[in-house]
């Protein structure tokens, strides 16, 4: 999977990017890695178009970011971490300001090239959870969640739904037998020493389809609750497994990666009252989508199909465009030039600050929780809340309002694991 350096416009016709309205000569350069193909495309589509689409109107409505068009080159890896490594190769010297892997295997692969080339990352919810510590991990970014806020808001909702005491309940984890997979087991592991609940923790195989025993184990042990951290065929697979063996769904909790549309629909009336945690806003309820279809959409020129749009994973592929652009836009601010390189769009990223006043500004108000970045948080503030699945609505109501997770067992991991990864990688902490 050799990408050569081509002219702007044969790159993009080359890889496939439906972004041909985009000028040639657009200059800067956002890769979207993405994976259209294979057992996880139903789930990396709605996001990469998310991505694409919004970098669309910010061209369309305001000429760009500061007066510099910007440009979407899309890369297929098909979920692959081979293939997330090459798009990286062959398309960084196209200027390439910030990366999204959408993949946790492909984010391992790239944090040591990110730090060599200076290209920052920004895995948003996924990836090395303890990248969090920007002193360690300078060029890498998981704002505004990750997994392990993710794995502590499952357990503040247990506690929540029982009176602050879930001593002897039991909790299996259904997770990908992969790096994604196994990011929240050390972190429930250590809340189940501080809350006294008994943890199971039951491996699927890629891509996810097989699951008759994890689940005939299910039946027969009856945990009190049950939480995925899965993606692609393999959500759709449990929570179908689930409703076979009659699992009580409103005891069934997926991470923000088993929490879109196509992990519930495939299950019908069956799926109704199954939850996942979220740091974003669902639906299409929100002003900036006047301007998509003002600008975008019926300029007839939605990404992909253009049927995605207000879907989990499309407005999160949009909430992770828009914190790029927001970023950019700080880098601008910083450094008194628009056309910026990605050490400039790094400081960019390191100074955010997202309010509810500028969210109100960008047409996504009550979209997510404010949050600000400095040199030793890269993780932001870890805020998460809870949609549960209404079939009969055929859409995500969200319970509550966005609340802190565990920060005293969270930010002791973070430190522990960021100082082996320094020590072993010989990394000198420092803050810029």
């Amino acid at each position: 999977m050799k990408l050569k350096t081509l002219t702007a416009m044969t790159l993009i016709a080359a890889m496939g990017a439906p972004f041909a309205a985009t000028p040639a000569l657009a200059d800067l350069v956002f890769p979207s890695l993405s994976y259209r193909t294979g057992p996880y495309a139903a789930n990396g589509i709605p996001f990469a178009d998310g991505y694409e689409d919004y970098f669309k109107l910010i061209n369309a409505r305001d000429g760009g970011i500061g007066g510099e068009k910007a440009r979407v080159i899309e890369c297929e890896t098909g979920y692959n971490t081979e293939k997330g490594v090459e798009c990286y190769e062959s398309t960084k010297g196209e200027g390439a300001l910030v990366y999204q892997p959408l993949s946790t295997g492909i984010t391992y692969q790239l944090i040591p090239k990110s730090a060599a080339d200076g290209i920052p990352l920004h895995t948003m919810g996924y990836g090395r959870t303890s990248a969090a510590n920007g002193k360690v991990f300078n060029t890498v970014f998981n704002y505004p969640a990750n997994y392990w806020n993710g794995a502590s808001a499952v357990v503040n909702h247990l506690l929540d739904i029982n009176d602050g005491d879930i001593k002897g309940k039991t909790l299996a984890l259904v997770y990908h037998n992969s790096a994604y997979g196994k990011e929240p087991i050390r972190t429930l592991e250590e809340l189940s020493k501080k809350h006294g609940f008994e943890l199971t923790l039951l491996p699927v195989d890629h891509p996810g389809q097989e699951q008759k025993s994890q689940w005939l184990q299910i039946r027969r042990e009856k945990p009190d609750y049950v939480t995925m951290w899965g993606w692609g065929v393999m959500n759709a697979t449990a929570i179908q497994e689930a409703a076979n063996i009659r699992y009580p769904m409103e005891n069934f909790i997926g991470v923000w990666w088993s929490g879109s549309e196509n992990d519930v629909r495939p299950v019908g009336a069956k799926a109704n009252g199954y939850k996942a945690v979220n740091f974003h806003g669902v639906g299409d309820d929100y002003p900036v989508y006047d301007d998509l279809k003002k600008h975008v959409y019926d300029a007839g020129d939605a990404t992909g199909a253009g049927d995605q749009h207000g879907t989990v994973l499309y407005n999160r592929g949009m909430y992770a465009a828009m914190l790029a652009v927001e970023a950019a836009k700080k880098a601008q601010e910083i450094h008194d030039v628009a056309d910026i390189t990605p050490a400039m769009m790094r400081d960019g990223m390191e100074a955010l600050e997202i309010t509810e006043e500028k969210m109100e500004e960008l047409g996504l108000p009550n979209f997510g929780p404010s949050f600000k970045v400095s040199c030793e948080n890269h993780g932001g503030p870890g805020l998460v809340t809870v949609n549960q699945w209404d079939a009969k609505a055929d859409s995500w109501e969200q319970l509550g309002e966005y609340s802190e997770s565990d920060m005293d067992v969270i930010g002791a991991l973070i430190d522990e694991d960021s100082a082996a990864y320094a020590k072993e990688n010989e990394v000198e902490e420092a803050c810029s």
